[in-house]
């Protein structure tokens, strides 16, 4: 649980200097709010905005994904936190291009409330027509009849990738929010937890695992997951996550995916490959084409050990702006 920090109760707003010092042609920070984080390129006049945020900790997202084809700007919370309403809304008010502006979030409770607060005062203040996608893809978190209530985990990175596209791409807002939710739909994401993680102010782990188990479905923030077991071998504990998603979201043969193989802050890419290694066997055992993958840290939760796999079905739409470049400080496709 060691950490190198100096005042735990300053680490967001160091971390967030420190960010923007590192990566002056991708980002600026807002001088109205400390935890509003926008491009830094200037941005064309109607180009429908796409704003992005939530807690600290989860590294490369939220503030990673801020460039050239994916968010416009980011609103920064506290570690595991919700941002507050302001600097959502003074990040919206800048990136406004006349067309309105999009928010892409996880469906937790805090980023609810404080995104829907800022939602309103952007039209009431400023006039700024708001499009919502809430992020559902943790199969884990609530059954399929009732996936509304299902949290939002590693597959936000998709929805993002693709709503940034088609921002860039000239969607109007009506259009944006109708895409980000399609693939939305079209994506689901299950994790194993390993090991726990410690906030900064704490030291503490955030939730207890014996050395020889596993927890499957475990939560980004460590919300119960659904079983705990004995750790079991990468291709055992993948198929069961695979199977899981293909399950509540089945995929036909000859259809097209996209893989995320996403790992949770102290797994190593040795173990990320291994479980893609499974992954692939798998779709090609079902004729699933895969059009593209993704292996890496993409949405952590600070030091935890597990990983998590996100599936997303394409149509030739989707493809098309998964496929689109992007260049962000934490994130690069050509």
């Amino acid at each position: 649980m060691k950490k190198l920090i100096n005042n735990p109760n300053h680490v967001v707003d160091e971390m967030i200097s420190g960010y923007i010092k590192a990566h002056p042609n991708h980002v600026k920070l807002l001088e109205e709010n400390k935890r509003s984080i926008v491009t830094a390129k200037p941005t064309i006049e109607g180009k429908v905005g796409v704003l992005i945020g939530g807690g600290s900790g989860h590294e490369p997202a939220f503030m990673g994904y801020v460039g050239d084809g994916m968010a416009d700007a980011v609103a920064v919370g506290n570690i595991f936190a919700s941002p507050p309403p302001d600097p959502i809304l003074e990040a919206t008010r800048v990136i406004d291009k006349g067309e309105g502006v999009l928010y892409i979030y996880g469906n937790y409770a805090g980023d609810v409330m404080n995104f829907g607060m800022a939602a309103d005062l952007a039209d009431l203040e400023y006039g700024i027509e708001v499009g919502t996608v809430l992020v559902t893809d943790d199969v884990a978190s609530a059954p399929i009849e009732e996936k509304e209530k299902r949290r939002g985990i590693a597959g936000e990175f998709f929805i993002t990738k693709v709503a940034g596209a088609a921002s860039e791409k000239g969607y109007k807002l009506n259009e944006l929010v109708s895409v980000a939710n399609k693939a939305n739909d079209y994506t689901r994401s299950m994790g194993v937890g390993l090991t726990p993680c410690s906030l900064p102010q704490t030291g503490q782990p955030s939730f207890e695992l014996g050395e020889d188990e596993m927890e499957i479905g475990l939560g980004h923030h460590g919300e119960p997951g659904v079983e705990k077991g004995k750790l079991q071998t990468a291709d055992e504990v993948t198929e069961r996550l695979v199977q899981d998603i293909l399950t509540d979201m089945p995929i036909s043969s000859g259809e097209k995916v996209v893989v995320l193989v996403n790992g949770l802050g102290s797994t190593t890419k040795m173990e990320l490959y291994i479980m893609f290694n499974k992954v692939n066997e798998m779709l090609k055992e079902k004729g699933i084409n895969l059009h593209r993958s993704y292996v890496g840290d993409y949405s952590t939760s600070l030091e935890m050990g597990g990983a998590s796999v996100s599936i997303m079905k394409l149509d030739d739409e989707l493809a098309e702006l998964i496929d689109h470049s992007a260049d962000c400080p934490m994130f690069v496709q050509k």
